[in-house]
């Protein structure tokens, strides 16, 4: 017999279209902030010239119209992405052949189609983002898709209410959860991004590059660079916090850019310097995906972590861009010495350009009047001291000559305009010097007992060489603003300037927002941690503490949690069915199984009138027994006398016979 709701026989009701609708506008909504506009503009045409069809009787485009709409989907993805290949061009293409599909749906089978189709583009958000908000809204529109899909398979076409099958689409969906736990948990990972596609371009964050106003973007900002969980208390003074990225060594008196060999290069002969005392510092790092090869450590690193490389700037790079979110633990010596300058690379730290004379010079007499070296640095710093220059986050435009426009004239700027003058006065007075860049400070979570490390936290030093001392840091921005190092960021801007982690100034409220967006913090901090960042190290460590040290045994304690995890489910699907049989059938039948452990078995066709006719002739002594189990099983499921006190006697009438 034909399923009644074979694809070829059911043509689709409004009520099913308007679901599909609901379905695949649920599934785009979080694609829109990274599609082209046309991508949306044309699904939503095809979207609203389906339901029109359903609704108004419109005719859907033919075979040859629908072709030509595929072809103009292709070119324009083609035109725009420059391929079809990759992430964004995948979901572009994805979603217009979601839109193009809604115009040929005519019947059950192309409903099902779309709705896989929906699948397919919902899973495709979590390329994007894989934040627990995501995470939230992604479920609730597979619940929406499922609860479609039974829609389609209901019965002779039934419309069940809406909260029904949404409620039966949440339980199948929490029914797949043990499994999908087990599996993320034992089933073996492999190194790269838990979901991701190569993809182009970074995602924020410090460059190889510095000019006036890089770094100013970035402090607008309170995007999380990455998080710290210390081995122990977070290291007081916060002085110490330097986070150590690129070393910029060429500039044009404007611009300072690293030497791209040396951000990369492999780890030298040894490590480029000598720890001064035996304190380390020992710490985790979560660090957000950034697109370059970079990863940050408090100065100075001793040890690397795997996949990752010291440069001979003395900062730690990954062998490939970080484009996952990455943990790593490192530990790092705050007091060292570095190894001996060498020629080319004392060259390279003494490049001057042609531009900024006014700056050249200053540094030059600071040069003549100073007997050595450290003098010269203090001379600077007392200038930035002394003279009318302000930090600040809204620094004017520096045309022409940049240093000396800034040095000399509006002497108003922020990090980056300080550690580039500064390192510029030094090389001007003969000192090398180079540009440090990273971050600086963070933010302590008490909740959660980590240092948060934002994007406004992002900062430029310098360090200079005096000998007998190697490479000396020396940020000008503390003899300008001293409370920036010390405090953070926010203790030198006005409030106009702060960001919306301080639009509360104080009392209850201020109180409650910063507890809230801490808690939240923290449970996004454990979220990273516990399944963004589970790896094949995460997972060898947890495997291990349960004993799995090899993939055979792993293999086998999937399939015996698999196998559990299907007993479970058939004994509860068997106690549901036994629990669906009515009470007073459930009762008379462990009447039935007394009588038959004692010989005497119910026929298929035997009424329980004749059956208990048969039980008071084998055992007349428990003739009353048996009428009465019987008079009251007939009455309770044949008559009019169903009640609860009845089920009540009859339970109880079964449970005390004894045959």
């Amino acid at each position: 017999m034909k399923h009644p709701l074979s694809p070829d026989a059911l043509p689709l009701d409004r009520r099913a279209v308007d679901l599909l609708m609901l379905s695949t506008g649920l599934t785009l909504l979080p694609h829109l902030p990274h599609l082209p506009l046309f991508i949306p503009l044309f699904c939503a045409v095809f979207a609203l010239w389906r339901w029109m069809a359903a609704h108004y009787a419109w005719a859907l485009p033919g075979t040859p119209a629908r072709t030509a709409l595929t072809l103009t989907a292709l070119g324009g993805i083609a035109l725009v992405f420059g391929t079809v290949f990759g992430r964004d061009a995948g979901t572009g293409l994805l979603t217009l052949m979601l839109g193009l599909k809604l115009l040929e749906t005519r019947n059950y089978r192309d409903a099902v189609v779309v709705l896989f189709l929906d699948y397919f583009l919902g899973i495709a958000v979590v390329l994007y983002s894989q934040s627990i908000p995501t995470l939230v809204y992604l479920v609730l529109v597979l619940v929406v898709i499922t609860a479609a899909l039974i829609e389609l398979n209901q019965p002779a076409r039934g419309h069940a209410p809406l909260r029904a099958m949404l409620r039966r689409a949440g339980v199948l969906m929490l029914q797949a959860v043990p499994l999908a736990l087990l599996l993320f948990v034992l089933f073996p990972r492999i190194p790269g991004p838990l979901w991701g596609l190569p993809q182009g371009g970074g995602t924020g964050g410090l460059d190889d590059s510095m000019s006036p106003g890089s770094i100013t973007h970035l402090s607008r900002s309170d995007a999380v660079a990455f998080r710290v969980d210390f081995d122990g208390a977070v290291p007081p003074p916060a002085h110490l916090l330097y986070w150590r990225g690129p070393v910029l060594w060429h500039t044009d008196g404007r611009n300072w850019t690293a030497d791209r060999d040396r951000t990369v290069s492999p780890p030298a002969a040894g490590p480029g310097f000598t720890p001064l005392d035996a304190a380390t510092l020992e710490y985790t790092v979560t660090l957000e995906p950034h697109g370059r090869n970079w990863l940050y450590a408090l100065d100075l690193p001793l040890s690397v972590p795997p996949g990752a490389h010291r440069t001979r700037d003395l900062f730690l790079a990954a062998d490939k861009p970080v484009r996952q979110l990455t943990r790593y633990t490192v530990a790092s010596s705050p007091h060292y010495r570095t190894a001996a300058l060498g020629a080319a690379e004392r060259a390279r730290a003494l490049q001057l350009p042609a531009a900024n004379p006014a700056a050249r010079a200053l540094g030059a007499q600071w040069r003549a009047q100073a007997a050595d070296d450290a003098a010269v640095v203090e001379r600077a710093l007392d200038y930035f001291r002394e003279e009318p220059f302000h930090y600040t986050l809204e620094p004017p435009p520096l045309p022409g000559d940049a240093v000396d426009e800034f040095l000399f004239r509006t002497r108003r700027g922020f990090c980056e305009h300080y550690s580039a003058a500064f390192t510029l006065l030094m090389r001007a007075a003969g000192i090398p010097a180079r540009v440090v860049t990273g971050y600086q400070g963070g933010e302590l979570n008490p909740l959660g007992d980590y240092l948060i490390v934002r994007q406004r936290d992002a900062h430029a030093w310098s360090e200079v060489w005096l000998e007998g001392r190697g490479w000396v840091r020396v940020d000008p921005t503390s003899a300008v603003a001293p409370q920036r190092i010390e405090q953070g960021i926010d203790s030198v801007l006005p409030t106009a300037q702060r960001g919306l982690l301080r639009d509360f100034e104080g009392g209850a409220l201020d109180a409650l927002w910063q507890h809230s967006r801490l808690a939240w913090d923290t449970l996004n901090a454990r979220w990273n941690q516990w399944v963004l960042a589970y790896g094949p190290e995460n997972q060898a460590a947890v495997l291990a503490r349960l004993g799995l040290r090899s993939w055979a045994t792993t293999a086998l304690a999937v399939l015996a949690g698999i196998a559990l995890l299907l007993a479970a489910l058939g004994v509860v699907l068997l106690s549901r069915r036994w629990n669906r049989i009515d009470p007073a059938l459930r009762h008379y039948q462990r009447f039935c199984a007394k009588l038959a452990r004692r010989g005497l078995v119910r026929a298929p066709a035997e009424g329980p009138a004749a059956f208990g006719a048969r039980a008071q002739g084998q055992w007349p002594e428990r003739r009353a027994a048996i009428a009465s189990i019987n008079e009251l099983y007939i009455a309770i499921r044949y008559g009019s006398h169903y009640s609860a006190d009845r089920i009540k006697q009859l339970r109880r009438a079964v449970a005390a016979f004894r045959p």
